[in-house]
């Protein structure tokens, strides 16, 4: 993260905070399921597998919907070559948008599924050598570089990335926070807000992509 320029790294905060809005509405709207933190639906698939095997389902196609979303954005971001940024992020946002309709019509399994499409496709903003270099909407990795960083200070020793990682985790920690708040006092347009913050990102990425060529 640290590696990228002030620029990239101003899109990736951007990016994190708006996938963290985005899981806090879905996790309110799913019952305590998430839309961008596989790892929390996996251990909800384990829990409710050895518990209620009926509820299952629900986490299994979280799961498989965030999978394709991955593999839709793998493969947009391929072929985009020096736009690959704007390009996933356009998918994204018409996945968002598609969502906050799915929501309008009252149709959770049309919300559910643009929301988990997108922020799956949204973490191939970031590829390096075909593989994500920087996740935007699980922050496993950037609590690790932070405590790895204490200890390296501690030790007298230089760590850099330790800020810029601190930094991702509080832009996704933000946007749940505002999601949540959102969904709580204007539940009926909380939707569109990551929808419209989306394009602004996009219009974001594009000027940065168009300008470094």
């Amino acid at each position: 993260m640290h590696r990228y320029d002030s620029s990239r790294r101003l899109l990736a905060y951007g990016v994190a905070g708006l996938a963290g809005f985005v899981d806090a509405t879905g996790f309110l709207a799913a019952d305590g399921y998430f839309v961008s933190f596989m790892s929390g639906n996996t251990t909800r698939l384990g829990v409710d597998i050895g518990t209620q095997a009926s509820a299952a389902i629900v986490p299994a196609l979280l799961i498989f919907g965030f999978i394709c979303g991955v593999t839709a954005g793998a493969l947009v971001s391929e072929s985009a070559s020096r736009t690959r940024k704007s390009a996933v992020l356009a998918l994204s946002s018409v996945l968002i948008v598609t969502a906050a309709i799915g929501h309008a019509l009252d149709s959770k399994l049309v919300f559910l599924g643009g929301l988990v499409t997108a922020m799956g496709a949204i973490n191939n903003m970031f590829r390096k050598d075909g593989e994500v270099a920087v996740g935007v909407t699980y922050m496993t990795g950037a609590l690790v570089r932070l405590g790895q960083g204490l200890a390296a200070r501690l030790q007298g020793r230089p760590f850099d990335g330790a800020l810029a990682s601190v930094t991702l985790w509080g832009s996704l920690a933000l946007g749940a926070i505002a999601g949540a708040l959102a969904t709580g006092a204007i539940p009926a347009w909380a939707p569109w807000i990551p929808a419209f913050a989306s394009l602004a990102l996009l219009g974001a990425a594009l000027r940065l992509e168009l300008r470094q060529a």
